[in-house]
This record gives C-alpha cells, structure tokens and sequence, in this order.
C-alpha cells in the first residue's frame, strides 16, 4: 500500500527548476538546487551575509521533527520551499517557518534489511516541477512538487537480495542519475541513469566489470558476481566535458580478499562516465584489491587549478584510506597523492598513484592494527571547496582499528564479508575539520574535536565554514585560519551535511541533528 498525505495545498507556484538553473547554481545563492550545491561537489554558499564577525549572533529561526532518527539528509530550496527527504517519506516546507506544506510516505516492506548501514535517506533532487528519492525497497519515486502526488515510480533493483537505495539522486539535463547500497551483501554494484518524466532506465554502468568488458581480467572465476562496488553517494557533473564522476564502493568480501586476486576493478575508483551513454571514459582506482573496507565513495569535488606550470581541468578527493589526491578529470591522470591522515598500511604512492604497500598490513585471524580504521579517514559526508579562500575543508577522523580475517561464503541476502574489525576509542580516536591546500594536499589549519566526525562541512562567501559533531555540537570556523566562531548543542549527534539558503535576502544555515532539522539565522 502507498499513500500521499497532503497536510496544505501550496499557495505559491510549484517550483521550476530547469537544467540551466542548476547548471548556474552559484549565481542563485537565495537557494540550494542540487545535493551538494552545485554540480562541481563544492558545497559552498555564494551568499555571504553571515561572517566571522557576526556568526556569534546565530540564533535557532526554527526546527522540523523527522520519523527517523539520525536523519543525514541535505535538503533541496527552491524559492521559499524546502524539500526532505526521511526513510521512505518527503515533505515540502515552508523554508520561513518550517511548516509542512505536503508530506508523502510509503511503506517499508516487513522483511526488507539493511545489511551493512543504517537505515537512512541522504537526500533529493529536482528538475522542472519533479522531485526525485530513493527508497530503502531500492525503487525511484518521482513525486510533484506542489502536491507530493506520485507521478511514476521505477523497480531499480531487488531489495531482497540486498539492494537499497539511500543515495540523493543527480538531476541532469535529461536523466537523473542513481546509485545503490548493499556491498555488504554482495550485490553487484552499479550507476543508473533515468529519463526524468517517464522514469524510463536510459543507461547502467556496472561497477564490476562482467564477462568480456574490460576489468572483468582483474576478478577470478565467478568472484565478479558478488563483488559489491556499491554506490550510495551521489556524485558531481562537468557540463563543459559532459562526464559524471561516482565513486565506487568496495570489493566483497570486505576483509577476505582470497577468493577475488586482482585489482578488483572498478571499487575503490572513481569512474568518469559519459553522461548520455553511461560510456566509461576513464577510471581511477586509489585502494587495487581492497581487504579494509575503504570506499572510495565520496563526493568528487571538480576544481581548475595550475599543476606543474599546467592549467588543468581537476577532480580532487582526500580518500578513506588516508591519502590526498588530485587528478586531471578530462582523463583520469594522477597528479599527485599525499598522506592527509595518519595511516600505516602504505610506504606512499609510486608515480602512478598506486600504494607501496607495507607487508603484514592485511587482516589476519590474531587480528592486524591498522590506520585508518574501516570508516576511513573521512567518509560519505560532504567537504567542501570555497573558490574564496581557495581552500579545501574537510572532515577527518584519526582512528585505528584491528582488522580480523573469516571465512566468507556468500549467502543471498546475508551479510557477506569475510571478517571485522575492532576500531580504537576513547583517547585513541579524534576527529578535525581540516584545511587543505586544493592543489597540494597540504594542510593550512586544523580544527580539533574530541570525537571522530560523522558530519559534512559548509563553506560560505562570508568566510565562515560551518561543521558537527557526534556529541551534538554545531559550529561554526573563520574559513581562513580556523578559529572558532560560535557553536550551539543540539542535543542529538549530527551525521549530515549542512545547506544554505536565503529567505528575503536574509541568509539561513540548516542541519539536521538526530531526528531534528535546524535552522539559523543572524
């Protein structure tokens, strides 16, 4: 059974959102129109009203209570409307005052899991009058703006075997893209791309590569199979190359890499894929035949920038598994790779960026210490780029773990990963907000915090960077040097990426924290 409920009709004009607009998403700061802000991955506000000399004076303008809890996603704004998403559910609210103005819901099948992750919703996204989210039963919904009435939903994989969708969709022209979660019960992995008012499949990229495609050499017998590469971050988009970057979640098993020898391409990589075809222009893999769960889903962040006396197009990411990199985004060449972390698994990278691996660093049965611990270095959560500052900001987490190698035999729609690991606490862990030179990987200023972070990080054309914690606190940074500005205890650990937008030409700053969506104003 699905329903909509339609708590109040809108009163304005349901939102319009063209490609174009999105396409020049800095050039409207009063609203937020894709995941990350726009298509480059930068989460940075161009509104600049609030600053570091007046960021103390943020103050609570109201609050939304979500069903679920630990609610990550990043809302959608679009001309005084707010769009969320939760666990099978959107809203519609009035961004003044955070009244709800529609809300759909839908049922979550009695036996579905979720193996591996949370259940959880990161987001959506609009193009023209539709909006577009995920379900946890692995189905896309293309829902009205204005009302919240279904206009088509599309099966995108069998939940039962272990597929979900928890990923914000990615709005393009004339396809919105879609990743899927589910590596831990080794699913096949894959990106789909969807004609945006049927619903229509247009295109999929398979992330383990099958039976006479290039890469399938880099798996052993029928190791492709289960070979997970899931996708459940949403990835960035040049409109000048036409190419999407997404990246690839890791290998299955996760710790047992016996029966998969080989690169075990394309996890752990970035794949550059044309954007009307899916066509695979090039790959990037940062951790070949992964044994520590380190994903390389994040958000590709797109920068320009000067690189040995060379004007390159730039696609950079600071990695899960400890290191910094910078790659030219119109062909995939490594430019360079740093430690930005502490890690002990690699001597550094060799003149194509593959690791120098230190011996006896792989999972054992006593059990091996390992830097990064399985949640990486950073995560799925957001950085972000500010094109004021220059900088790169982003959300660290120094924690060990001892990895632990089992026997993995793959069972439909169990978890499937070979062993586990026993990560580092207490005065053993931390986290930071870390900036970092774009182009050098090398680091400007640190933020500490007690814990190690689950939260994004936002960027803004006031100089003011904002950030959460696991203990609740959300803050605000002087984007130049890092000092502390303002802070405020939401009473509920923050594990989502914080937005910006502007009612009136008043700037607003929102997260949600726990089950609760904040929103500031000065």
């Amino acid at each position: 059974m699905r329903h909509v409920w339609i708590a109040m009709w809108m009163t304005t004009l349901p939102a319009q959102v063209p490609y174009d607009r999105i396409e020049q998403a800095q050039k409207d700061p009063q609203n937020w129109l894709t995941y990350s802000g726009n298509y480059a991955g930068h989460r940075y506000a161009p509104m600049g009203q609030i600053t570091p000399e007046n960021a103390a004076n943020l103050k609570v303008k109201w609050m939304y209570q979500f069903p679920n809890r630990r609610t990550a996603v990043s809302p959608i704004v679009v001309d005084g409307v707010m769009y969320v998403t939760g666990v099978h559910s959107a809203a519609a609210l009035d961004a003044r005052t955070g009244r709800e103005l529609w809300k759909w819901e839908r049922p979550v099948p009695a036996d579905l899991q979720t193996i591996g992750f949370g259940r959880t919703n990161r987001g959506a996204a609009i193009l023209g009058d539709t909006l577009f989210l995920g379900t946890l039963d692995a189905y896309l919904v293309a829902l009205d703006t204005k009302s919240g009435i279904v206009r088509w939903e599309t099966k995108v994989a069998d939940y039962k075997v272990g597929y979900c969708i928890t990923v914000a969709p990615l709005a393009l022209r004339d396809k919105v893209l879609v990743g899927i979660s589910g590596g831990e019960a080794g699913v096949r992995g894959f990106v789909d791309a969807y004609e945006p008012q049927s619903g229509k499949r247009a295109w999929r990229f398979w992330t383990i590569p099958g039976p006479g495609e290039p890469g399938h050499e880099t798996w052993t017998a029928e190791s492709w199979k289960t070979g997970a590469g899931a996708t459940w971050v949403t990835g960035a988009y040049d409109p000048g190359l036409n190419l999407v970057y997404w990246g690839i979640g890791n290998p299955g098993p996760d710790w047992n890499g016996d029966k998969r020898p080989g690169d075990n391409l394309y996890t752990c990589s970035f794949v550059a894929l044309d954007a009307d075809t899916g066509t695979k222009k090039w790959h990037f893999q940062f951790t070949p035949h992964d044994t520590h769960d380190w994903d390389a889903t994040h958000v590709p962040v797109l920068v320009d920038g000067e690189v040995n006396g060379v004007k390159r197009k730039l696609v950079v990411n600071a990695n899960r598994n400890g290191f910094y990199y910078v790659l030219d985004r119109v062909t995939g060449e490594f430019l360079l790779g740093t430690p930005y972390a502490k890690q002990t698994w690699a001597d550094g990278l060799d003149d194509k960026g593959r690791p120098i691996l230190k011996p006896g660093m792989d999972p054992s049965e006593q059990g091996t210490l390992v830097w990064p611990s399985l949640q990486g270095s950073t995560n799925w959560f957001s950085p972000s780029y500010s094109p004021k500052t220059g900088l790169l900001y982003v959300p660290v987490r120094e924690m060990g773990a001892v990895y632990y190698k089992r026997e993995a035999e793959y069972r439909v729609g169990t978890f499937f990963a070979g062993g586990g690991e026993r990560p580092l606490r207490g005065d053993q862990a931390s986290g930071a907000v870390r900036a970092l030179d774009p182009l050098t990987g090398k680091r400007r200023w640190d933020f500490k915090l007690h814990q190690p972070t689950w939260a994004g990080v936002l960027s803004t054309a006031g100089g003011v960077v904002f950030g959460g914690s696991e203990e609740g606190n959300f803050f605000a940074l002087d984007a130049m040097t890092g000092k502390p500005l303002w802070y405020f205890y939401a009473g509920g650990a923050i594990a989502a990426n914080p937005i910006s937008f502007g009612i009136d030409g008043e700037q607003r700053i929102a997260v949600a924290a726990d089950r609760v969506l904040l929103v500031f104003g000065l």
